[in-house]
């Protein structure tokens, strides 16, 4: 546990993690600043839900304030800052706010990382365990901060907390102890942010650090760079994979999800859910599936949460139906590897609406998938030059058509398909190049997808 009373702790970033973080630091007696680079009126209503006392420094950011901290707690994504390396400099401790929470959490964490599937797992794990009668938290990345959570009943012991871990929440961790570590996949991502790959794999390998001889690791065998990760890791690794069978762990045989635990007898989970489409989310359906078995769920309390399940917003959604082919919301697909893993085992062929903000990774891993599920392919924004001349190896020309708004995609990839086929969002980009963020992009798609099937054939 971590002492704040008459501490003065400094919060960075005034989102949704810098908010609860000052809400916990303040409720525990410390004097709390928070700062921020944007301005006043852009954080209106982030200020007006900050605790009464809490100092306010907007706009910029002081190092005098950085440097007379007793804690610096920094949200989740926050770049390298001239004032934080000179607080390093002297000393000042400076940690993350998902760390921070776990300093003053009991209960058990169940802790999942990896590029992509994270939000899926963890949301599937959730229920698992919420299903099973345990005091539960679900969210981290996903959703509420952790900070949410202190003070609850999960956080005590006998209670659970399943938490999303991104590569920013990890780089910052250093007492962090899941009892079960998920690790799903690992594909260049947030090179932007990163020196490089290993740079940004060597972040996701902090969620086994603090692993002990009781604990598990929970990684996809199917992925060299997860493996990797998890080497020398104490934990008792449990592994699982789509591409074999296995004899113990998880693997998919047929048309089931098996699940064997400490030598005990084999689990069959039945792979029918729509929302759980496709190779990606059999890997995550597994993932969740260990992970909530080993933190007490029953087989029967997992059959159900799983048959339950219903996909996340944004996340391989089916918003529509017309003349015999699907519409699918996958824009929280952001990066080259979730794509490349939702497509993969898709049941249909599929007219690709993809392109945005290009974040540093090779599109040849999509190319070669949409060889193999791909009818024809509609790029927009400013990387869809760079997305073009991958797909050009695989496809014909006449099948690589551009849109210069998402709307005019939409309208192209309806013409494009055929009764049988998908036409999926799946940008394989940042949208913020045309749009706010990737809730706004699927918004647009929506509305543009009623605009041509009418609102009888909408989800």
């Amino acid at each position: 546990m971590i002492e704040l009373q008459d501490k003065s702790v400094l919060i960075v970033g005034l989102g949704r993690s810098g908010l609860a973080a000052a809400r916990v630091a303040a409720a525990r007696g410390a004097r709390v600043t928070v700062t921020d680079i944007r301005a006043a009126e852009t954080l209106r209503d982030a200020v007006a839900k900050l605790p009464d006392g809490v100092a306010q420094e907007l706009g910029e950011h002081k190092q005098e304030t950085f440097l007379a901290a007793d804690l610096i707690v920094l949200s989740p994504g926050i770049p390298r800052l001239p004032a934080l390396d000179a607080a390093a400099k002297a000393g000042v401790p400076i940690t993350g706010e998902m760390e921070f929470a776990s300093r003053l959490i009991k209960g058990t964490i169940v802790a999942i990382t990896g590029t992509n599937g994270k939000s899926t797992t963890t949301t599937l794990c959730g229920a698992i365990i919420r299903a099973s009668g345990y005091p539960t938290f679900v969210g981290g990345n996903l959703g509420e901060p952790l900070c949410e959570a202190v003070g609850s009943r999960a956080a005590e012991p006998g209670g659970l907390l399943v938490v999303e871990a991104s590569s920013f929440q990890l780089e910052t961790v250093e007492d962090f102890h899941p009892r079960i570590a998920v690790l799903l996949n690992v594909t260049p991502d947030h090179l932007d942010r990163y020196a490089d790959f290993d740079a940004y794999a060597a972040a996701k390998s902090k969620i086994f650090a603090r692993q002990g001889a009781s604990d598990f690791a929970v990684v996809n065998a199917d992925d060299a760079v997860a493996r990797r990760c998890a080497e020398g890791t104490a934990a008792r690794q449990i592994l699982f994979s789509t591409s074999g069978k296995r004899k113990d762990g998880g693997w998919l045989e047929a048309e089931a999800l098996c699940v064997r635990l400490r030598g005990g007898d084999i689990e069959r989970y039945p792979t029918n859910n729509p929302s759980l489409v496709g190779r990606h989310n059999h890997e995550n359906a597994l993932a969740a599936l260990l992970a909530g078995r080993l933190a007490g769920a029953t087989p029967s309390e997992a059959r159900r949460s799983l048959l339950e399940f219903r996909a996340l917003a944004h996340r391989m959604e089916l918003v529509a139906e017309a003349r015999g082919v699907e519409y699918y919301d996958d824009s929280k697909g952001t990066n080259v590897g979730a794509v490349a893993a939702a497509l993969s085992g898709f049941p249909r062929p599929v007219v690709l609406i993809a392109g945005g903000r290009d974040k540093g990774g090779d599109y040849a891993p999509l190319a070669e998938v949409f060889a193999r599920v791909g009818r024809a392919a509609v790029l927009i924004g400013e990387a869809a030059d760079r997305i073009a001349a991958s797909f050009r190896f695989v496809m014909p020309e006449d099948k690589i058509l551009r849109a210069r708004t998402l709307e005019e995609a939409v309208e192209k990839a309806s013409v494009a398909a055929v009764r049988g086929d998908a036409v999926v969002l799946s940008p394989a980009c940042s949208s913020f190049d045309m749009f706010r963020d990737y809730a706004h992009r699927a918004e647009v798609f929506r509305a543009a997808v009623r605009a041509i099937v009418g609102d009888e054939a909408m989800q």
